[in-house]
Parts: C-alpha cells; sequence; structure tokens
C-alpha cells in the first residue's frame, strides 16, 4: 500500500460570483447560496460537518464545529465550462478563451459538420439540451438529418436518436467533426448526445461521450505519470484530458455509477490518483434550474462521502471541489463563472483555511503523492 489521493469534482457547484463575473454575464451568482435558499437550507450533515458552511453562510449549513481544511478557489484563466475548470484543476490554464457561437454556427461550420457526417444539420441555435430533442426530435426522425445545437460554452453538440444513428456511428461523426473543429474554430468540445424514445417521450441515454480538445500544456496528471504513479479517472474526465495522463478510465455516466466506481477504488486502490467527476448537478439538475433534484443529487453525495470518511486512512487524501457555476436563480440556463468550493481531508489538517487558485488541487494532489512538486506549473500545495 503506498499513498492515495481522491478528487472529487462535484459539478456545477460554484461557491460566488468571480469578480470578472458581469463579463459573463454572471453577476452576483451564487449557485450553493441560492440553491439553499431556494431549497429553504440544505440537508447535507457530512459536508457541513466537513466544513462547508464555514465556507461561507449557506442556509442549513452551520459553520463546523471541527472543519477540515476549507476555503474557495478560483480560476486562474478564462472560461466556465467543464473542460476549463477540470483543466485548472490539473495546472492547465488557458490563456485565450475558446471560441463560442451566442447565435448558432456560421454557415462554414455547419458545412464542415455535414460534409463529416454525411447528413444534413437542423437547429443550430444555443438550446437547452432536452428541449433539443423535444423540439427537433420529430424532424430528425423523419429526414434524418443532425441536432446540432450550442451554449454559452465552447461546444458543439451531436444529438441523434439510436434507431437514425446508431451510438457507435454518431461517436465516429463526432470523432470526424471534432477533426474539422480547428483553427478559429477549435471548440473546447464535441459532444455526441444519443437518444431515444418516441415523440413525446424522447430520453437521453446513458451514452454521452465528450471529444475535447486535448490540453495546451502539461499537465499534473502527466507529472504523476511521469512519477509512475497510477492514475484512475471516473465520468467524463479521462474525455476533458482526451486521456492524456490518465491510465484507467472508469465510465461513470451517472452520479451512481460515478459514486459506486469510486467507493469500489477507496476499496481497493493501492496507490495512486483517482479524480472523479459527478455530472448530475450540472448535466441533470442544474441547466434545468431544479432545485429539488439539486438537492437531492447533493444528499446522495453527502450519504457517499460519509462512508468514504470510514474507510480513509493515515495515507489518504479526500479533496472535495467543482468546476464552476450553475446557479439555479440565474436568468439563463448555462453555467456561471463563480469561485468553488474547497473541502481537503488529510492527516495533521488543522481546519484552516485555504483560498488559492484551482492549480493548488493539482500541485497538492502531486506533492501529497511523490513529495515532488512541479514549479513550472501553476499553484502551490495546501497541505
Amino acid at each position: 500500500m503506498g499513498r492515495r489521493a481522491f478528487v472529487v469534482v462535484l459539478d456545477a457547484c460554484g461557491m460566488g460570483a468571480l469578480p470578472d463575473a458581469p463579463s459573463y454575464g454572471d453577476a452576483g451568482a451564487n449557485t450553493l447560496v441560492h440553491l439553499a435558499d431556494a431549497a429553504g437550507g440544505l440537508d447535507l450533515p457530512t459536508l457541513q460537518a466537513l466544513g462547508l458552511g464555514s465556507i461561507m453562510p449557506v442556509q442549513g449549513m452551520a459553520p463546523a464545529a471541527h472543519p477540515v481544511l476549507h476555503g474557495r478557489l478560483h480560476a486562474l484563466g478564462a472560461g466556465k465550462d467543464s473542460t476549463a475548470g477540470h483543466w485548472e484543476l490539473m495546472g492547465v490554464v488557458s490563456s485565450v478563451p475558446p471560441p463560442t457561437y451566442p447565435r448558432g454556427f456560421p454557415s462554414e461550420v455547419i458545412e464542415r459538420v455535414s460534409a463529416a457526417a454525411g447528413r444534413n444539420v437542423i437547429c443550430n441555435k444555443p438550446y437547452n439540451g432536452i428541449d433539443a430533442i423535444d423540439d427537433f426530435g420529430a424532424e430528425h426522425l423523419e429526414t434524418g438529418a443532425l441536432i446540432v445545437y450550442t451554449s454559452q460554452d465552447s461546444v458543439l453538440q451531436v444529438a441523434a436518436h439510436l434507431e437514425v444513428v446508431p451510438a457507435e456511428e454518431l461517436y465516429e461523426v463526432c470523432a470526424r467533426v471534432r477533426e474539422e473543429m480547428s483553427g478559429e474554430h477549435a471548440v473546447g468540445r464535441v459532444i455526441a448526445r444519443p437518444f431515444a424514445g418516441a415523440p413525446g417521450a424522447f430520453a437521453r441515454t446513458e451514452g454521452r461521450r465528450d471529444f475535447a480538445l486535448p490540453p495546451p500544456t502539461r499537465s499534473y496528471l502527466v507529472e504523476l505519470r511521469a512519477f509512475g504513479v497510477p492514475v484512475h479517472s471516473v465520468g467524463k474526465v479521462g474525455e476533458l484530458f482526451s486521456g492524456e495522463g490518465i491510465e484507467v478510465k472508469h465510465p461513470g455516466a451517472t452520479n451512481a455509477r460515478a459514486l459506486a466506481e469510486t467507493t469500489e477504488l477507496i476499496h481497493s486502490l493501492g496507490h495512486g490518483l483517482v479524480f472523479t467527476n459527478l455530472v448530475e448537478t450540472d448535466q441533470v439538475y442544474g441547466h434545468r434550474h431544479d432545485v429539488e433534484g439539486f438537492h437531492r443529487a447533493l444528499q446522495e453525495i453527502d450519504a457517499s462521502v460519509g462512508e468514504w470518511m470510514a474507510l480513509l486512512g493515515p495515507d489518504d487524501l479526500l479533496v472535495l471541489t467543482a468546476d464552476h457555476g450553475c446557479d439555479p436563480t440565474a436568468p439563463h440556463t448555462d453555467h456561471t463563472r463563480e469561485y468553488v468550493p474547497l473541502l481537503a481531508v488529510f492527516p495533521g489538517h488543522d481546519g484552516a483555511r485555504h483560498d488559492g487558485p484551482l492549480a493548488d488541487v493539482g500541485a497538492s494532489a502531486l506533492s501529497w503523492l511523490t513529495g515532488a512538486q512541479a514549479p513550472e506549473l501553476p499553484g502551490d500545495p495546501f497541505l
């Protein structure tokens, strides 16, 4: 047995607007605080005991009597999507934001997509993913044209019904589209969105797949692999890094699966890093402003964290954090530019507060697992 580190991202659980949030249309955003207000208080006993309410006042979350290391982390670069957030946690900072398309994609992009797919394209506008298949699914079934849409983030999403475009074919299409989206149109992610069902009852499957740009610079994941440290990803993390620095990918398509896979790794992993994304607070509830569902998902996470606490040993580091916000009271349904919470459990922590860049997480994982530092990368260990 050796040292282990578990970094778990509660997707979209932001904790207060960053100073530049107004330029993103996110002035005053605060996902967890506004969620708590809308829910009449959060009921998360494990996260409360760890110190979530010690970071800042949150309805229903009293400050902890004995918090773990806690604080808020901020982005160094641009953007407010999952790619930017996860990259920054591991020391990759993009100085130039990837392109976004608030009025839909220009004709030259649509032509590239259509040529790569061998199919026509419909929709082509910023859209909520569920609404996109509800509003365009019947036309897609009739014509075979792909449903292509975007959001405030740098994404090109491609939705197709499994009876029209089987999942593997959709993945091949999105891989070709990913190759086409280069230069000025190098979007952060091309996302395959298979769905099933009949008109009026369409539902996305668990077959989502993200085709992200490779990180533009070296990450703490690559540093860890250079030391021979095993790196496991759970959920979409492996895809966000295009597999770079990842040894083993665990699919974790739903929170239930990702929580179970993380729990199994806590039981079985002898040494290494586990980097987990819990997607449903973002994908299923945040973008729909579903306060009850968001709170319920956090309660399920809270119960698992309580189980993990009983399994951690003296050689273990557990970091709970987020990648951005998705404020359920925002006037839009996209991500919000926010600080993210930090709760870090490790032997010898003194309950201190730590505020810093997201990259401190990767720096701390490297230091914990190898005793080394990477001074050329942003971030400093909080251990």
